[in-house]
Formats: structure tokens, C-alpha cells, sequence
């Protein structure tokens, strides 16, 4: 998501000037929080588009992280992060690395690897982003959006192997794959029922209009 975030100064005002009124419509234009549904998307794409915008000052929520899309297949991908897991300190595993088996942490975990996360500008755009598996309480009544410049239906060939990373963090360990889905069972039905009764209530009102 790109915007005009700050607006243009004419060439005659100073330096100082200018910086100053960069400054106080920077204050005013606070980035809004941009809520992304993972489902459907490629794990790299989606992760460098939300680093360059995280480093850019926007605020991201990334849900249902568990639908996410890696290219390559199953057997493949397990060996890989089992080959990823057994890098370890030698002497003091407790020091780190540290490897995430939730869908949510390695999202996090694949971000910040693309961003500055030493630095003080890093740190506060790794802030911005917040990852979560299903959908929770209060971003299932906003508007999600998707990326398609990262979407699998868009960017992987056909008939090319995936896997979804779900089944791969159930694979090297996480255990709470089946209350996800109960609970997005859940949702998705108070969602249909909510819709279902709204659509009548529109109709209702077109018909007293017409």
C-alpha cells in the first residue's frame, strides 16, 4: 500500500522551513493499521512486501497465517527445517538460535530476517507488525486485504509442488493445528449467518423503497 505521506513544499521556503512542516504533517497522518489475510500467499513474497512497507512506517496485521503457501514439496520442505532445527549453540542451546515451530512465529521470524532488526529503525518496524494464526477477536470485524504481487494462484507455476505451512509446523511439532480450526469453523459460521441476515435486511429495505 503506497501513499503520499507527506505533501510537497515549494522550492523557495528554507531548509528549515520545510523540514518543519515535513514534521508537523507527519504527526497529523499517522500510518493506519493494515490487516493482511495470508491465506493463499507464498511465504518470501508475502514476507518481502511486508518488510518494505514495515520499514516504510505502515502498520501490519498479518491473520490466518496457518493458509500460507511454500513452493516445493512436503518431504523436501520437512528435511529442510529439520536441517534448521539442529543448527544449535554447541555448548548452551538456551543461548539460541531459537527455531519456531507456529505458522505465526515463522512468518515473523522470515520479516525479520528481511529487515534492519539491529538497527533502531529496524527494531521500530518490527514493532509494526503483528502475526497471528486464525483470526482473532478484533480484526474479524475489519476489512483484510491480500497482496497479489504474492499471491500462489498469481505467482506459482501450475502444477508445481507446495506445501501449506500448517501442515508443516503439525509436521515438526506444533500442536494446536486442530483448535485453529475449530475455531475458525466457528467464525466462518457466525460470519455466514451474520451475512445471511444482513442481505435480508437490505432486501427488506429495497423492496419498502421500491
Amino acid at each position: 500500500k503506497s501513499g503520499l505521506l507527506f505533501s510537497s513544499t515549494s522550492r523557495r521556503c528554507g531548509r528549515k522551513q520545510a523540514s518543519r512542516s515535513r514534521e508537523r504533517i507527519g504527526e497529523t497522518m499517522a500510518p493506519e493499521v493494515v490487516t493482511i489475510d495470508c491465506a493463499g500467499h507464498m511465504l518470501g513474497r508475502l514476507a518481502s512486501v511486508i518488510a518494505k512497507q514495515l520499514l516504510n512506517g505502515q502498520k501490519v496485521v498479518a491473520v490466518r497465517c496457518e493458509k500460507i503457501c511454500v513452493s516445493g514439496g512436503f518431504v523436501r520442505q520437512k528435511m529442510k527445517y529439520e536441517r534448521f532445527r539442529r543448527k544449535r549453540h554447541l555448548t548452551a542451546p538456551r543461548k539460541g538460535p531459537y527455531h519456531y515451530k507456529a505458522p505465526a512465529k515463522i512468518l515473523w521470524r522470515t520479516i525479520r530476517g528481511m529487515v534492519p532488526h539491529k538497527t533502531h529503525r529496524g527494531a521500530l518496524a518490527l514493532e509494526r507488525l503483528q502475526t497471528f494464526e486464525g483470526v482473532p477477536a478484533p480484526y474479524d470485524k475489519v476489512k483484510r486485504v491480500t497482496v497479489p504481487a504474492a499471491l500462489k494462484a498469481l505467482r506459482l507455476q501450475h502444477g508445481h509442488k507446495y506445501v501449506v505451512l500448517g501442515d508443516l509446523s503439525t509436521a515438526v511439532g506444533w500442536k494446536f493445528g486442530e483448535n485453529i480450526e475449530e475455531l475458525e469453523a466457528a467464525r466462518q459460521e457466525g460470519a455466514k449467518s451474520f451475512w445471511e441476515a444482513k442481505k435480508s435486511k437490505l432486501l427488506a429495505i429495497r423492496k419498502a423503497s421500491a
